[in-house]
């Protein structure tokens, strides 16, 4: 299986004009990299992300991992990229048509049998409950959001990535960056399958703002423990109670918030 690809810039320079309050001056500034990219299931278009342009591998195995399409690594036959023209070929071992089917469809549904929501019907096949024992302190909640933020130079540099990394309770493992919060989190997905590794011990830290589809990534991914430095939505809320993830947000300075399944913070046991 072809899976290898050459690193494509995820930055660029721009000429501009800057007013500083006093005076306008000329200077050049760093921009993050906005590109598109058509995935080709089987020699037919499946879909088009935009995204920044790196861990390009990752990004397409996660998303289709994601999408319901496939569940291990060893599915795909080959994966062939034209990144200058933005495509990905993807031929699959076997595609089942359902899933092909169903992709942009909705699907009113109970999650665990509680809570009833509108979202796509794959996720009704590939979400799930996670049960890890792990547990986290607050100051290894602190901890792991400093180095998320420690490594995250392009965002310093552009201010336009969001930034995941997936941890053990006391380091990063991973970082991935993109323009796109989901992107971020299916390129954490993408190395995980690749790399075949356990989840069951792991925590996933987020630069972004917890919405419901971030909360069903972490649970497609398997990991029980969600951090992030920005707000959840109260959807996202009632799927991390009903999947069994715990949601610690506003994870800034010497504060943050449990709002979910805080027996896996051991200080609010």
């Amino acid at each position: 299986m072809s899976m290898d690809s050459s690193p494509s810039p995820s930055t660029t320079t721009w000429s501009i004009h800057r007013y500083n309050g006093s005076e306008v001056l000329r200077a050049e500034d760093t921009i993050a990299v906005e590109a598109p990219l058509t995935l080709m299931l089987d020699g037919e278009e499946f879909a088009t992300l935009v995204y920044t342009p790196s861990d390009t591998v990752d990004l397409v195995t996660g998303f289709l991992a994601s999408e319901g399409m496939i569940r291990f690594v060893d599915q795909i036959e080959s994966l062939t990229l034209e990144e200058d023209r933005g495509f990905a070929h993807v031929k699959l071992r076997q595609l089942h048509q359902l899933s092909r089917q169903m992709v942009s469809k909705r699907f009113i549904g109970s999650c665990c049998g509680k809570s009833r929501q509108f979202y796509f019907h794959n996720d009704m096949r590939t979400a799930k409950t996670v049960t890890t024992k792990l547990t986290l302190t607050i100051p290894q909640c602190f901890h792991l959001m400093s180095e998320l933020q420690g490594q995250s130079a392009e965002f310093r540099l552009t201010g336009g990535l969001h930034n995941a990394a997936l941890c053990t309770a006391n380091d990063l493992l991973v970082t991935r960056a993109d323009i796109g919060r989901h992107n971020a989190l299916d390129k954490i997905y993408g190395h995980i399958l690749r790399g075949r590794i356990s989840v069951r011990d792991k925590v996933l830290a987020f630069s972004g703002r917890v919405s419901s589809e971030v909360v069903l990534k972490a649970s497609k991914i398997g990991v029980g423990i969600l951090l992030s430095k920005s707000a959840p939505t109260d959807l996202a809320l009632r799927l991390a109670h009903d999947l069994g993830i715990t949601v610690v947000g506003f994870i800034r300075k010497d504060h943050l918030t449990v709002y979910t399944h805080p027996e896996r913070i051991a200080e609010c046991r």
